[in-house]
């Protein structure tokens, strides 16, 4: 899979964030973009009727040379995610070109899956801001984004499992990473979660030099009861 030196890895969640991302990017008016399909078998997994697939848009500059890659994958539950996470990871780092490309991985996660001790608690409690976390060697990018965003507390622990996931498998690939967290949940409201998105939005456009247009962002989570988001919580009443 040939990439860009900066790749912006997304998934088409149920929510409509990657999408929503992605769809937003646009070229400079001297690039271009082009777009392709992919899709990964994972037979090795023993996994037969599935492949990890997804689109690739590629921003190119003036001279047709690739400078940023969005990669927007097919959302797959456990344990199927982890699978197509680490093949679509393996090909990013199988590259032949002389640098290892930057991944970025933007997430927006419900506050609810982000517990950390109450020492760091003022550290992560605003409603707007950015954080980020790094894995592996630094590179000008993730040095860019880490300095426009909070670290994330070292108690922090994250209980959404895509995020979990990825964070786990580009530690133990020693991939060149960003994760970039926005918070989402009940004590935030609609207006307040699409400036998050909009915040996310135009940091990556400008770390990446790309173009992001607010106006076409669409963003309508599906809000569930609480019985449909743990429907093992009525088992106790």
């Amino acid at each position: 899979m040939k990439v860009g030196p900066k790749v912006v890895l997304l998934l088409r969640d149920p929510e409509g964030f990657g999408r929503a991302i992605s769809d937003a990017f646009h070229p400079n008016p001297t690039a271009s973009v082009t777009e392709e399909s992919f899709e990964l078998s994972l037979e090795r997994y023993g996994i037969r009727n599935c492949k990890a697939s997804g689109k690739v848009r590629h921003f190119l500059d003036q001279h047709g040379q690739y400078e940023v890659s969005v990669l927007l994958m097919e959302f797959y539950e456990s344990p199927i995610l982890a699978c197509a996470f680490n093949e679509v990871l393996a090909q990013l780092a199988g590259q032949k070109s002389s640098s290892m490309p930057t991944i970025v991985a933007p997430f927006f996660v419900a506050s609810s899956k982000l517990k950390w001790d109450s020492k760091s608690a003022t550290k992560f409690d605003s409603k707007v801001s950015l954080y980020g976390i790094q894995i592996g060697p630094e590179t000008d990018i993730s040095k860019a984004i880490i300095a426009r965003t909070q670290k994330a507390p070292p108690s922090l622990q994250i209980h959404h499992e895509p995020l979990a996931c990825l964070l786990q498998l580009v530690r133990v690939l020693n991939l060149p990473t960003l994760v970039l967290i926005g918070q989402r949940g009940q004590r935030i409201s609609d207006k307040e979660e699409l400036e998050i998105l909009y915040e996310i939005g135009e940091l990556l456009a400008n770390t990446c030099k790309l173009n992001f247009s607010r106006g076409k962002i669409t963003w309508k989570p599906t809000k569930k009861s609480k019985d449909e988001q743990e429907p093992w919580r009525a088992l106790y009443g």
